[in-house]
């Protein structure tokens, strides 16, 4: 009991000292070679939305979710060792499962050349391919080796991972209901720093995907190829551009075992215009499934395609590309089909100093392909505010409100007759407190 009111105490100081002045808890001193840190994040997030998502009678959801997270990290002249076990659920939930570890890896380097093993997050470029997907309770995360090169302006990693069940790990090899969703991943990434203004890169993946039949010990492999550029003018005081563009081609077999033939297109711009003030504007396109269509209502509807077209994107950051509300790849469309999705959006950003950020943006929404018995292409419009304040480095408060107006064409798309406006709004708290950093 005296041991748990000693550590209680302990913790309650250190929070303290983080409040007051902002101190980090450090023991032993900078040329000591293995660092210890222990670090946190407790996320807590409450969600209202008011509209139709799909095609079901109830149109109101209040719900509070909440991440907790624990990094235990240790370094030392060629290894670290990174652990990270979580805990993600709706308050008020019994659901299983809900303990789960975020990140469990050790990494070895020397001269530039490293491997890492185990349990870790992925981010690429601009995580519209492979991304941390950090909205999420749980975020992404990937069982993998990861080896490569970094020097001298060049990046080179390759990634390998084989996914099993602890139920068919003797009795077969179909995988269904793992952490990851695919059966195995190979990738390999390259990118290059063109001086201070201008970078490339170039990802290519290949992903093993279990046949969507169950009683079908097949894998369907589906590559990814494509190209990251980003080009940065630095300006003169408080003035920078960024423009940056990328393209993804989809090729191979999809889990319906179709030949897929589908491609991705996104560029975005940014201005830093004075201190307070940015702007930005951008456009994606995903393609989409020819010849789509949704049967009304109660209608079953049976849709035969040669070619899957529509861009899968298996493990990219979907919350940050897609629209706020996550409508149209989260909530996948009917029949598990696409007709792909268009997004035109431009928006603004006040910074005051580094505490607080207040964000306005609009999207123009629309399919790729025409949608049978719809009168167009085009989706809605929604429309994101969102803020943000620091008060202190470990504390962010941040609160947001989409108000989303569809067409004809999305209830349709959707199966939400008459019911063509969405309204979502959220509050979250975010503490990142780190309790110690020791040196020895």
């Amino acid at each position: 009991m005296k041991k748990c009111f000693l550590m209680a105490s302990i913790l309650c100081m250190s929070l303290s000292l983080h409040a007051k002045g902002g101190i980090e808890t450090v023991i032993g001193d900078s040329t000591k070679k293995h660092v210890f840190t222990l670090s946190a994040e407790l996320r807590t997030r409450g969600e209202y939305l008011n509209g139709a998502l799909a095609d079901t009678n109830q149109t109101m959801a209040a719900y509070i979710m909440a991440r907790t997270r624990l990094s235990l990290n240790y370094k030392q002249p060629y290894l670290e060792v990174q652990i990270t076990p979580q805990h993600a659920d709706m308050w008020g939930g019994d659901e299983v499962n809900v303990f789960s570890l975020r990140e469990a890896w050790a990494q070895t380097d020397y001269k530039g050349l490293f491997a890492k093993l185990g349990r870790q997050a992925l981010c690429y470029d601009d995580e519209r391919i492979i991304g941390l997907d950090d909205w999420s309770l749980t975020g992404a995360y990937h069982d993998c080796l990861k080896i490569g090169y970094e020097g001298h302006g060049h990046k080179v990693h390759a990634l390998g991972a084989y996914n099993q069940t602890y139920k068919n790990a003797l009795g077969g090899t179909i995988y269904k209901g793992g952490v990851q969703d695919y059966k195995n991943m190979q990738a390999l990434w390259y990118h290059y720093d063109f001086k201070r203004w201008f970078s490339a890169s170039l990802l290519f993946t290949n992903t093993g995907m279990q046949s969507a039949d169950t009683l079908r010990d097949s894998t369907f492999y589906q590559q990814i190829l494509g190209t990251y550029v980003k080009f940065h003018y630095p300006g003169k005081q408080d003035w920078w551009i960024d423009l940056d563009a990328s393209f993804y081609y989809q090729m191979g077999r999809s889990e319906r075992g179709l030949p897929i033939n589908a491609w991705m297109f996104a560029t975005e711009g940014k201005a830093q215009i004075n201190r307070f003030v940015q702007a930005r504007a951008g456009y994606f396109i995903l393609s989409g499934d020819e010849n789509y269509t949704v049967p009304p209502p109660g209608g079953l509807g049976l849709q035969n395609l040669t070619h899957d077209h529509s861009f899968n994107l298996l493990y990219a950051s979907h919350h940050q590309f897609y629209g706020a509300m996550d409508f149209f790849y989260l909530e996948t469309f009917y029949g598990g089909y696409s007709p792909g999705l268009q997004d035109a959006h431009v928006g603004g950003t006040f910074l005051w100093k580094d505490q607080c950020n207040i964000n306005l943006t609009y999207h123009a929404l629309a399919t790729s392909v025409d949608v049978i018995s719809a009168p167009s292409r085009f989706l809605g419009h929604e429309l994101e505010f969102t803020a943000e304040y620091r008060p202190f480095k470990w504390l962010s408060i941040s609160a947001g409100y989409t108000y989303m107006h569809g067409t004809k064409t999305m209830e349709i798309v959707k199966r939400t007759p008459n019911r063509n406006t969405l309204h979502w709004a959220y509050v979250q708290l975010v503490f990142n407190p780190n309790f110690l950093t020791a040196r020895f």
